[in-house]
């Protein structure tokens, strides 16, 4: 059992990425399937599916490469089950200057930064990809 399902998902990626693998296998969850389609539409990943590894649920996440480097240069989990990180309309983070994203939880459902600020939704922060 995991403590936390959301930073082991990130570990994944981030350590595949690394590795240069094409895709990577995870245990499927609505909210790790809500990530992977942020990732998607931001561009940071190529494509994601949801099947079935060894019996169990699994969520399969395609990466995505520029000439041999992957997108995602960095990942990081913001809130954690021992410390959650909400914020309000006005304090939504600008990640890298604007050139990342961040990953967050509203009420609308799981939003990049950009989306939750030009709905006008604050939420918890998932986490930093640039």
């Amino acid at each position: 059992m995991y403590t936390d399902p959301i930073a082991d998902m990130l570990t994944r990626i981030r350590n595949a990425g690394s590795a240069l693998h094409e895709a990577v296998t995870i245990p499927l969850s609505k909210q790790k399937a809500a990530i992977a389609k942020v990732l998607k539409e931001e561009g940071y990943i190529q494509d994601y599916e949801e099947g079935e590894a060894d019996g169990h649920p699994s969520l399969n996440i395609q990466l995505k490469y520029v000439e041999r480097k992957p997108v995602i240069d960095g990942i990081q989990r913001i809130s954690k089950p021992s410390c959650r990180v909400y914020v309000g309309i006005a304090s939504i983070p600008r990640v890298r200057g604007g050139l990342g994203i961040a990953v967050m939880s509203t009420s609308e459902g799981v939003v990049s930064n950009r989306v939750a600020k030009s709905h006008n939704i604050g939420g918890e922060v998932l986490c930093y990809v640039w």
